[in-house]
């Protein structure tokens, strides 16, 4: 997934718009975007139109839109009880996951994943949003369904008092620190926070290349303009695509532990598990 992007679920127009706007995997909103009285009202909007989605990949015997692949469908659900209920409306084939808002502790996962008894193949990231959800990070990387984590900056700032400067590097320690966190619980690269300057689309690719650097393999968006950069950004180049390629090549023929590069550098199992990395990205997911 190198892209995420927000749609609010209580706006039916730009639900219907969403599909095609070239992002990896959409976020339907039930919680930030949606005005407290109106979550009721956008629950019932969204499950009408998951209805007319065909079912997710996860599903055996799903299929593919004509046209190509279709983005993955995740549901960013409410905190606590209003959460459970989102929980219960949402559990259909057309969804690929859960994103739990406000998440600070393994037990609330544990209660997300008997609720979805009945749907299976729905996965869950939780949104890191608190000093004591970072804080929690490992054991929410292991607790039931998690595929990966993903970092809610605004409401952390404010949790923390941050004030990040033009570079973020405010935020370099948390940021490295659920990387870290995914790494060991052995679950996909987190998802990276949303830039919500959505019309500097320069330093939206400056901030992307960070959180690549770091460890990051997607970013959510919150405006379709940012879909084209963020996917650019986690694409390999071909250079690099065709680099890992002959590296791997010369590493599985060489029948030694170590090779050379075509720069004279040593090659070893940690620099191929890198290449593969690259290849794996290189490869259309859904």
């Amino acid at each position: 997934m190198r892209s995420a992007l927000y749609v609010p679920g209580d706006s039916p127009e730009k639900l219907a718009k969403a599909l095609g706007r070239g992002a990896d995997a959409l976020i339907v909103d039930l919680e930030d975007a949606v005005p407290p009285g109106a979550k009721a009202t956008a629950r019932a909007a969204v499950e009408g139109w998951l209805g007319t989605l065909p079912p997710c990949a996860g599903l055996a015997g799903a299929g593919r839109a004509p046209g190509g692949r279709t983005p993955e469908i995740w549901i960013r659900v409410n905190p606590g009880p209003l959460g459970h209920e989102d929980l219960r409306a949402v559990a259909l084939p057309a969804v690929t996951g859960v994103c739990v808002a406000k998440t600070e502790s393994a037990a609330e996962l544990v209660a997300v994943d008997g609720l979805l008894a009945d749907a299976p193949w729905i996965a869950v990231c939780p949104l890191l949003e608190s000093g004591a959800a970072v804080l929690a990070a490992v054991d929410l990387a292991r607790a039931p369904r998690v595929v990966r984590l993903q970092l809610g900056e605004a409401d952390l700032r404010a949790d923390l008092g941050v004030e990040p400067g033009p570079d973020e590097r405010e935020m370099l320690w948390v940021r490295s620190q659920i990387v870290l966190a995914s790494a060991a619980a052995r679950i996909g690269p987190p998802l990276g926070p949303v830039s919500t300057d959505f019309r500097d689309l320069g330093a939206l690719r400056n901030s992307t290349h960070a959180l690549r650097r770091l460890g990051f393999r997607g970013r959510a968006c919150i405006h379709p303009a940012q879909i084209e950069v963020v996917n650019e950004v986690f694409t390999p180049s071909a250079e690099e695509v065709g680099r890992a390629r002959t590296l791997i090549e010369r590493f599985e023929s060489s029948g030694s532990g170590v090779v050379l590069d075509d720069t004279g550098r040593m090659v070893d199992e940690a620099v191929i598990r890198q290449a593969r990395r690259t290849l794996d990205r290189d490869r259309p997911a859904g």
